[in-house]
């Protein structure tokens, strides 16, 4: 099953283990697809002396779990984690040894550990899916950080009839102690926000602890925020980079071909980069937070987050980002994971042999449109102004597509259904004001994005369109408040543009300071 080259690779990664693992598995005779795990299992522990396995032949399902040490971990994996979930197997163990990526620092493990009572996380995924490692393997070291965490990951695929029961129809879905408390892309961050919420915390926040203070905050770690911090480390000072995570949306891509001087790289592979070139200078990360408010204080400028930690500085740049842009009709919240999806790479095969639409007639939902294509019967593209916006040529191949229908000037007004799946979508013509309802099976949105400017609007110039209000200099309405990338006014949402804003407002509060004192 494992290439020799990718072999050698696991003797190399695994090289360093301290403890004793054991793969601990169920292969249930009846079971077709238990011949694959146990050759799966084997030559993964053959690749190390500090790995093993011991399987079972029982009814049940099929599956195993992680032990360290002889003791349970908290990680299981019901099915087979190939894909791109073999790296969420590779990093359990690592991290279960203390030397994985992605350790969160001290103030995000005392949050984790805070959390009450027990909790029985479960997760389901498409092991296609490029978003679904990022939520395992989070929930994974929330299992390894808390004792009292147990995560499972679910290979839908394998068990679609219980993916059906629970109405799973976008991956990833997490359910914690059997109701669904997330779907589609996440992070650290934002799954220990909705853990907190559902489950509290033992601890008070840390909201009485002094701010740490720096030169500079850099908030978010996209390509504009990690250009800034760097920029700013060159000049000696003292800079903190808060974000969600390093790559921001970055990491959503999976091909560039349009970054100057690199013909061809992967989100995922540039944000590796950024971290890389972050981690060659002084800047402290604070990664896996969410930004509650920013204040200006006769102290600085005071940044919240949401778990009580306190940062403050003279000067901050904003720099996060912006997230999906949703539709804001009735029915879509409702059924987000149960009808209506963001990502078609990741969900589309839930929709095999069935009618989906496409709202958005950018490059985006075009391109979404032709991989739908390949696995729906039919796919219908709904564009609310009159002419479509996609690339010529993307065009030109959609509509030779037999199953593709496009229609422009509809707009999209309720996404229709019972709670547990989308039946269809009312629309109304724009010009002749006709209304009429669109029997289908699911939606993908592909209207593009929205700045993340929400925690800034009561203290910065904002525009109609949700962005930071920046001059030339990335400059915002208030002094020693700057902008950059998708967040900002800025012209053009693309990655060189978003390094170049950074770089430029990390150079313009160097200035500014300096004509301060």
């Amino acid at each position: 099953m494992l290439d020799l080259s990718l072999k050698e690779q696991l003797r190399g990664i695994f090289a360093a283990l301290d403890g004793e693992f054991l793969f601990d598995a169920n292969l249930p005779p009846a079971d077709k697809h238990a011949g694959e795990l146990r050759e799966m299992l084997d030559e993964v522990a053959a690749t190390s002396p500090h790995l093993a396995c011991r399987f079972r032949e029982e009814a049940g399902d099929l599956g195993f779990d992680l032990l360290k040490d002889g003791q349970a971990t908290g990680i299981r994996f019901r099915g087979i984690p190939n894909g791109h979930e073999f790296s969420s197997l590779l990093l359990a163990v690592l991290n279960a040894d203390g030397k994985g990526k992605n350790i969160p620092d001290e103030g995000i493990r005392r949050r984790v550990g805070a959390l009450r009572g027990k909790i029985s996380l479960r997760t389901y995924v498409s092991l296609t899916c490029t978003n679904c490692p990022d939520v395992v393997q989070a929930l994974n070291l929330m299992a390894l950080l808390n004792p009292n965490i147990r995560h499972e990951m679910v290979d839908g695929a394998l068990f679609q009839e219980e993916a059906e029961r629970f109405h799973v129809q976008a991956v990833p879905s997490v359910f914690a102690d059997g109701e669904l408390l997330h779907v589609g892309r996440s992070d650290f961050g934002a799954l220990l926000e909705k853990l907190e919420a559902k489950y509290g915390s033992e601890t008070a926040p840390a909201a009485t602890q002094a701010p740490k203070a720096y030169d500079l905050l850099v908030l978010g770690g996209g390509p504009a925020g990690t250009a800034a911090a760097i920029y700013a480390a060159r000049k000696a000072w003292k800079v903190a980079l808060v974000a969600g995570r390093i790559g921001g949306q970055v990491q959503d891509t999976l091909g560039i071909e349009n970054l100057v001087s690199v013909p061809h790289t992967t989100g995922a592979e540039l944000a590796q980069n950024l971290r890389k070139h972050l981690e060659a200078y002084a800047v402290d990360l604070y990664e896996h937070r969410t930004i509650a408010r920013l204040e200006v204080t006769g102290e600085g400028k005071v940044l919240h987050l949401t778990g009580g930690e306190r940062f403050r500085a003279p000067s901050v740049i904003i720099a996060t980002g912006a997230s999906w842009r949703r539709l804001g009709v009735p029915g879509e919240e409702e059924h987000i994971g149960r009808g209506v999806a963001f990502c078609p790479h990741c969900d589309g095969p839930f929709y095999k042999g069935k009618h989906v639409a496409v709202v958005g007639g950018g490059n985006s939902g075009i391109e979404a449109a032709i991989d739908l294509a390949a696995l729906c019967s039919k796919v219908t593209v709904l564009e609310f102004a009159d002419e479509l916006k996609a690339d010529g040529l993307l065009l030109e191949k959609a509509r030779a597509l037999p199953n593709v229908e496009i229609f422009a000037a509809s707009q999209t007004t309720e996404v229709l259904g019972p709670a547990e799946k989308v039946t269809g979508l009312r629309v109304k013509d724009r010009h002749s004001g006709e209304e009429r309802v669109l029997p289908l099976d699911g939606v993908f949105v592909q209207i593009g994005l929205l700045p993340n400017s929400a925690p800034f609007k009561d203290l910065l110039a904002i525009n109609r369109r949700g962005e930071i209000e920046t001059d030339a200099y990335c400059r915002s309405s208030q002094p020693g408040i700057y902008a950059a990338g998708d967040v900002s006014s800025v012209p053009f949402k693309q990655i060189v543009i978003a390094m170049g804003e950074g770089a430029k407002a990390a150079l313009a509060a160097f200035e500014d300071r300096l004509r301060e004192k």
